[in-house]
């Protein structure tokens, strides 16, 4: 396919987007009511058409459509007779690679019956050629309800799989085909180079370059898209255990923060691995150079072997490719922080050694600041780009608190405490901004509903909610309880701050009004 017929997304207005969002947020109103299935059906495929890309109002279409059908796993008893045309004029779309007509026919299929595998099939293929990986997979993912053992759809999912680096599940629907076909040539070969694949994934450096202990001085503030500092040659801590067995004998590319080690025994004298595991990515792009995800991927290579250059290569590379595609552009973004993040973690590992180092404090302030402002405009430009996603404005709400910007923090972690998944969360950052507003009886509020809505295995924030409310019902002078949350927070860590002296001092003021009344 030439570059002037790849497919791609229209770009969307803001007005298209308002319009979107408004029929979504008419569509949660009508099915809340239980009732009208079709109308709120209707809605929802007309935000499909406004904005294609946006999986959470198909995931919402298809929720609604399977209650309609009562889960039956068939939708309607003459779905396959009055689909058949759709279906015609579906496939005469993805032969001439009209792939927003392939999704739109899809969808009018699956009003008749949501589980339809073929419809969901060419649908996945078609997203995919959108470059819209995450709701290819969804879309096979659904599939799977139905024909769970279907080898030619688990094969699909399995290849969507592995595209976005979900080996270990590629590795088990490989299995799966192997168990229906056992002399699947295919399925042998990718269980062995997807087993491969995930070890090396999982060996994904996260470890900062510890400082070393015996350097008095502090770190120098990077400038933007500058390279992390190096460790000295010769120490045995430079590198973690991990990086020291993938090192290779190919010396890093200027801008590692890791100094090169000697070769490994695995490794063939000349042959780099970084490139060695990035050659087939190369290759697959010179077929499709403007699939993003593939640039992702590459970036990904770099990234875990620490090479932020050549993965910063890679998305400037891609942007151009793909006419600055949104997800390497946010990722390129990312990168770009990767530095401040890094010299943080080496500037908090030097303020271990010298708690009480001015210097050190002050650093750490100005990089934390750093760090938050370019996260607080990366998680906006995904907010804007994704609005009806909380997840987003939960983290944009974390950034604006963390940089003292209470109000618009307040506006965007009471808009995220609505989703299920950030609920807890959003309670408990929004008692610290009405603390931080010196509203004690709003705080308040906020951190009991957290604390009510807590999961049991959230031990670390059960314990930061308790000594809040402690803590802040002592300043309102509401002795009695702050005794109580004091105590049931010792009952679980009395060593957790200094909550053993802050419970005898209450008890003594307690007793001191007592004496005087």
């Amino acid at each position: 396919m030439t570059e002037a017929n790849v497919p791609s997304l229209p770009p969307l207005t803001a007005e298209q987007r308002r319009v979107a969002v408004g029929k979504f947020e008419r569509a949660n109103q009508v099915l809340a009511t239980g009732r009208n299935f079709d109308y709120g059906i209707h809605l929802l495929l007309d935000c499909c058409k406004i904005d294609p890309g946006n999986l959470l109002y198909r995931q919402k279409l298809r929720l609604i459509e399977k209650a309609k059908y009562r889960n039956n796993m068939r939708g309607s008893l003459l779905a396959r007779l009055t689909s058949w045309p759709i279906r015609a004029r579906m496939k005469t779309a993805l032969h001439a690679r009209d792939y927003l007509k392939v999704l739109e026919h899809g969808e009018r299929i699956l009003m008749r019956n949501p589980w339809d595998v073929g419809a969901q099939m060419d649908m996945a293929e078609a997203a995919e050629r959108l470059g819209l990986l995450d709701m290819a997979v969804w879309t096979l993912e659904q599939a799977r309800q139905k024909q769970p053992k279907d080898v030619p759809l688990n094969r699909a999912l399995a290849r969507l799989y592995e595209k976005r680096g979900n080996f270990t599940q590629a590795i088990a629907l490989w299995e799966l085909i192997r168990k229906a076909k056992p002399d699947d040539a295919e399925a042998q070969q990718k269980i062995k180079d997807l087993a491969a694949d995930d070890t090396i994934a999982r060996g994904q450096y996260h470890t900062v370059v510890r400082a070393k202990e015996d350097s008095d001085e502090a770190p120098a503030l990077p400038k933007p898209g500058a390279p992390p500092p190096q460790p000295k040659k010769g120490s045995t801590d430079e590198m973690p255990a991990a990086r020291r067995q993938r090192e290779t004998a190919t010396p890093p590319s200027k801008g590692l923060p890791v100094a090169s080690a000697g070769q490994t025994d695995e490794t063939p004298p000349g042959i780099d691995r970084l490139e060695r595991e990035a050659t087939p990515l190369r290759a697959r792009l010179k077929d499709d150079p403007t699939n993003p995800y593939l640039y992702l991927q590459l970036a990904a290579v770099y990234r875990r072997g620490e090479d932020l250059d050549k993965a910063r290569a890679v998305l400037q590379e891609g942007l151009g490719a793909t006419g600055n595609a949104f997800e390497l552009s946010v990722q390129l973004a990312d990168l770009d922080i990767e530095p401040f993040r890094r010299n943080l973690a080496i500037t908090e590992e030097k303020l271990k050694a010298a708690p009480d180092n001015a210097e050190l404090r002050r650093l750490r302030m100005r990089l934390r600041k750093e760090i938050d402002t370019r996260e607080l405009d990366l998680h906006r430009q995904k907010a804007d780009r994704y609005p009806t996603e909380m997840g987003h404005r939960y983290e944009v709400g974390i950034r604006l608190l963390r940089l003292g910007q209470i109000d618009e923090a307040i506006r965007e972690l009471q808009a995220s405490r609505g989703d299920p998944r950030y609920h807890w969360q959003s309670l408990l950052a929004l008692g610290q901004c009405f603390k931080a507003r010196n509203n004690w009886r709003l705080a308040e509020r906020n951190f009991e509903e957290a604390l009510k809505n807590l999961p049991a295995a959230e031990i670390n924030h059960r314990k930061e909610v308790l000594y809040e409310l402690a803590v802040g019902c002592a300043e309102a002078n509401d002795l009695n309880k702050a005794i109580d949350m004091g105590t049931e927070l010792a009952n679980i860590d009395f060593s957790y701050r200094d909550i053993g002296r802050l419970l005898d001092e209450w008890q003594t003021r307690m007793q001191q009004a007592n004496v005087s009344e």
